[in-house]
Parts: structure tokens; C-alpha cells; sequence
């Protein structure tokens, strides 16, 4: 049976260093590329020649549109709406990534650690920045809850400081953690039914109710990582 994690082995395709860094263009690289030109091509393809009764393609692409639209207004309210382009990119990216990865012999670079630690520094960090940029020193009452009573301060702070720091944590432990079991769990499956030959047709129907499942994991975890960033915009832009 195939090993079922040697499909999250990184391997170097064209090799660069600089000045002692590597920043070698990777398989996980590659398909970060793939990612964006399949989201700029599904995009641009579905409004290239819009009408006014829309077809199937383009009414997917405004129902995504709007559905990531309806998304912020409802969490970070009106005055979120100017950070659509961020959040919508960030949406569209995770999106293609984990879809893209659901291709057979393709690659999931959201079953990585790395990269979704470094996709919710970059939204809690951007979140951070907003926060400051409106309040100023002010943002640091979001780590005190209105009402809570002065003596219990020593308490609560630590605590709600705590929870701060660990948002790029959660966000991108979840992200990862359920890409890299779903991807595992199809590859045992599959590595049964290789395995038991004629026998294995019970783990194939397994394999294939797993497959369905796990394209929809994909867009659920999309889904999950973009609201709570909107989430989290909310909380920097309007504080308690």
C-alpha cells in the first residue's frame, strides 16, 4: 500500500537560492499558480460576455460575488464593504486551492501548515492594521469586555489577549487539519481498493462517497476561514 502521506511532499522543480535563502519554485508553488490563473479564468470567462439574462456561467460567478458580498455586509457591516477585494480574493484562492487539489495527481497546498498560518497572519494581521488605522491606542479596549468590573482586569486581559494571539492558529490549524485528513483518508481507501483487487469494490464505493464529501469539506473550510476573518474585521472596525 502507498504511503497516504507522500501526497504532502514538497518537491523542488526549479531550484533558486539567494544569498543562503531558498525560495525554490515548488510543486506547492506550481499549483498556487494554477490556483489563481483557474480563479482568474473562471472570473474573467463568466462576465467576458455578460448580459442581462445571464447564463449558467456568469450567474455562477455573480452568485459567488454576491454571496462573499452579502457575507461581509452581514458580519463587518456597511463600513466593511471597502474590504471586499481582500476578502473575496482571499475567498476565491482558498477556494481554488482546495478544489484544485480534489484533481487527481494534483497537489493541496491548504493541507500545509505554513501556508494557511501564513494566509491568516496575513487576514488577523490586516485585521490588526484596520483596527489601529480607526481607533488608534483606543483599539486596545477590545481586550477589555464592556462592563467588566476594574478588579476583575488582571484577570480578564491576560485572557482576552490570550484568545487575540491565538486567532492565526485556529484559523489556520482548521484549515489545514481537515484538508491533510480528508486527502489521507482517500488515500487509504484508495490503497485498499488496490490492494483487495477484485474484493475491493466496498472500499471504492467508500472512496467515491468520500470524494463527494471532501468537495464539499472544500468549500465549507472556504467558506469557514472567510467569515471568520470577516469576523474579525467586524471586531477591528466597530470594536465591542
Amino acid at each position: 500500500m502507498l504511503d497516504p502521506l507522500h501526497q504532502f511532499e514538497i518537491h523542488t522543480l526549479f531550484p533558486l537560492t539567494i544569498d543562503g535563502v531558498n525560495i525554490s519554485f515548488t510543486n506547492s508553488s506550481l499549483f498556487m499558480v494554477i490556483a489563481v490563473l483557474a480563479a482568474t479564468f473562471f472570473l474573467s470567462g463568466g462576465i467576458a460576455s455578460a448580459q442581462l439574462i445571464p447564463g449558467r456561467w456568469q450567474a455562477m460567478v455573480e452568485m459567488i460575488y454576491s454571496f462573499v458580498a452579502n457575507l461581509l455586509e452581514e458580519t463587518a457591516g456597511l463600513k466593511g464593504r471597502r474590504y471586499f477585494p481582500f476578502i473575496f480574493t482571499l475567498f476565491m484562492f482558498i477556494l481554488m486551492g482546495n478544489l484544485v487539489g480534489m484533481v487527481p495527481y494534483g497537489f493541496t497546498f491548504t493541507s500545509h501548515i505554513i501556508v494557511t498560518f501564513g494566509l491568516a497572519m496575513v487576514a488577523v494581521g490586516f485585521a490588526t492594521l484596520i483596527g489601529f488605522m480607526r481607533h488608534g491606542i483606543r483599539y486596545f479596549t477590545f481586550l477589555v469586555p464592556q462592563g467588566t468590573p476594574v478588579y476583575m482586569l488582571p484577570l480578564i486581559v491576560p485572557i482576552e489577549m490570550l484568545s487575540y494571539l491565538s486567532r492565526p492558529i485556529s484559523l489556520s490549524v482548521r484549515l489545514f487539519a481537515n484538508m491533510m485528513a480528508g486527502h489521507t483518508m482517500l488515500k487509504v481507501f484508495a490503497g485498499f481498493t488496490v490492494a483487495l483487487g477484485i474484493f475491493g469494490v466496498a472500499p471504492l464505493a467508500i472512496n467515491v462517497i468520500l470524494t463527494g464529501f471532501e468537495i464539499l469539506i472544500a468549500i465549507l473550510q472556504a467558506y469557514v476561514f472567510t467569515i471568520l476573518t470577516c469576523i474579525y474585521f467586524h471586531d477591528a472596525i466597530h470594536l465591542h
